[in-house]
Order: C-alpha cells, then sequence, then structure tokens
C-alpha cells in the first residue's frame, strides 16, 4: 500500500476541500491517507503554514501542493507508482 500525508490544520477549508478531492481520487484498497495538523509541530508549522493542503508521499517524501484535483491526484499517486517499479 502507498502511503500519503494531507499536511493541513483544522479551521482550513481549502483542507476540507482537498480532503474531498482525495476521497474522490485515492483508492483505499492502494492507498493510505494521514492527515496530519501542522499546528501541533514547530518545524511543519515553518514548512506548511503558508502551502496547506499539500499531499505528501511518505516513501519519495515527493508533495502535490494546492490546488490539485481528481486528475492531478491521479497523475501524482501514478507517478509515484511508476518510481518503485
Amino acid at each position: 500500500m502507498r502511503q500519503f500525508l494531507l499536511m493541513s490544520s483544522v479551521g482550513c477549508h481549502l483542507c476540507d476541500e482537498a480532503i474531498e478531492v482525495l476521497m474522490c481520487a485515492l483508492d483505499p484498497s492502494q492507498h493510505v491517507l494521514d492527515e496530519v495538523d501542522i499546528a501541533y509541530d514547530d518545524a511543519l508549522m515553518d514548512k506548511y503554514a503558508q502551502l496547506i493542503p499539500v499531499l505528501v508521499d511518505e516513501e519519495s517524501g515527493l508533495e502535490l501542493r494546492w490546488p490539485f484535483d481528481v486528475k492531478g491526484v491521479s497523475h501524482f499517486v501514478a507517478d509515484m507508482t511508476s518510481t518503485i517499479d
């Protein structure tokens, strides 16, 4: 299974939109998505405060920054999958 992190924060309306997109784009039988609230980590806050929501591939560390749509997420995931083949 491919694991992804969604860098977000409570009250972020763009993060709520991103979650809706990700629910449509990711296959739960092949992908795991964990939401990370950056407010609890100073380093993450410094890195992502002005960028959230950001989708991060845990294995490669590559990021997909907002704005993204289902097609963009699908391409990002396909790129991640092809890097392990």
